[in-house]
C-alpha cells in the first residue's frame, strides 16, 4: 500500500526496495517512511515477494521407465521462500524454476526404476524428487517443504492387466483367508477332541488305579483273615477237622460219593462230649 512518502507492507510479504534500479534493502512488514529532498531525481521501487507457504501442480509428463513402460506422473510440490533477494534475483522466475526442476528430476528418477519398484512404494519418488530439488531450490531462495505423486497413469492395456492382477490377488486372498479359518476351526476341533480323549484316559486311569487299590484291600483281608484261621487251626487242630467234614458235606450234596476213614482217637477227639 502506498501512501504520500510512505510504503506500508502487508504481514507474510517482504518488499525489495530498488532506487534508480539498484536493490538497497529488505523491507520488513510495517510503515517505511520515505525523505525527498529538493530537486532530488531519485526513482524509487518496491517490489513485494510473498513469504508463506505455497503449492505447484506439476501436470502429467511421460516418463518411460527402466523396463520400458510408459507412465504418466503429476506432482504436487509445496514451498516457500526463505530468501527473497535470492529468489528474484538469481533466477527469472522461481516458480518456473521450480516446475524445471521437479520434472528432471522425477524423470531421472522413474527412467532408473523398473516399474514393480514404482507400484511398490510411491513415496520413494516423492522423498527422491524433494531430496534432489531441495539442494537446487535452496539456490535461488526457496525451501521445497513436501512434494506428493497427485497422480500415476499407465498406459489403458496396462490398466487392465493391473486390474486383473489386483482381481487376483483378491481372490487368491480372499482362499487364503478362507483356507485359514477352516485351519483353525479344525486346529481348534481337533484341540478339543485330543483335550476329551486325554480326560477320558486319565478318567479310564483313574477307575483303574480306585479298582486296582480295591483289589489289593480285598486280598489283604483275605490274606488276614487266612492266616487267622491258619493260626487258629494250627493251635485248634479239631477246627481243620471240622472244616474237612464241611468240605466234604458240601462235595456230598453236589452228589460226590467217596470213602473216608478216621482214626478212633480222631472220632473220639471231635465226637467226646465229657471232655471240656
Amino acid at each position: 500500500m502506498k501512501e504520500e512518502n510512505a510504503y506500508i507492507i502487508s504481514e507474510s510479504f517482504i518488499g525489495l526496495l530498488y532506487e534508480n534500479g539498484a536493490f538497497i534493502r529488505k523491507l520488513e512488514p510495517g510503515k517505511h517512511q520515505f525523505k525527498f529532498k529538493l530537486f532530488e531525481k531519485i526513482q524509487r521501487e518496491i517490489k513485494l515477494v510473498d513469504m508463506r507457504e505455497r503449492s505447484l501442480t506439476i501436470k502429467g509428463q511421460e516418463i518411460l521407465t527402466a523396463d520400458k513402460v510408459a507412465i504418466r506422473v503429476s506432482l504436487l510440490v509445496y514451498f516457500k521462500v526463505k530468501d527473497a533477494p535470492s529468489a528474484i534475483h538469481n533466477v527469472s522466475s522461481y516458480e518456473e524454476r521450480i516446475y524445471e526442476d521437479v520434472q528432471l528430476a522425477a524423470r531421472r528418477f522413474l527412467a532408473s526404476r523398473e516399474l514393480d519398484a514404482i507400484l511398490s512404494d510411491r513415496n520413494e519418488i516423492s522423498d527422491n524428487v524433494k531430496i534432489n530439488v531441495s539442494e537446487a531450490a535452496s539456490g535461488y531462495g526457496v525451501e521445497i517443504i513436501r512434494a506428493d505423486v497427485k497422480d500415476l497413469v499407465f498406459p489403458g492395456n496396462l490398466r487392465e492387466i493391473m486390474n486383473q492382477v489386483l482381481e487376483t490377488e483378491r481372490r487368491a486372498e480372499a482362499k487364503l483367508i478362507s483356507a485359514r479359518k477352516e485351519a483353525e476351526a479344525n486346529q481348534i476341533k481337533s484341540q478339543s477332541e485330543n483335550e476329551m480323549a486325554l480326560k477320558k484316559l486319565e478318567a479310564e486311569k483313574a477307575q483303574l488305579k480306585i479298582s486296582a487299590e480295591a483289589e489289593q484291600e480285598k486280598a489283604r483281608i483275605r490274606l488276614q483273615t487266612d492266616l487267622e484261621q491258619a493260626k487258629a487251626m494250627s493251635e485248634y487242630p479239631v477246627l481243620l477237622r471240622l472244616r474237612q467234614i464241611e468240605a466234604l458235606q458240601e462235595m456230598a450234596k453236589k452228589g460226590g460219593k467217596f470213602a473216608i476213614g478216621f482214626k478212633d482217637d480222631d472220632l473220639s477227639s471231635i465226637f467226646d462230649t465229657d471232655k471240656k
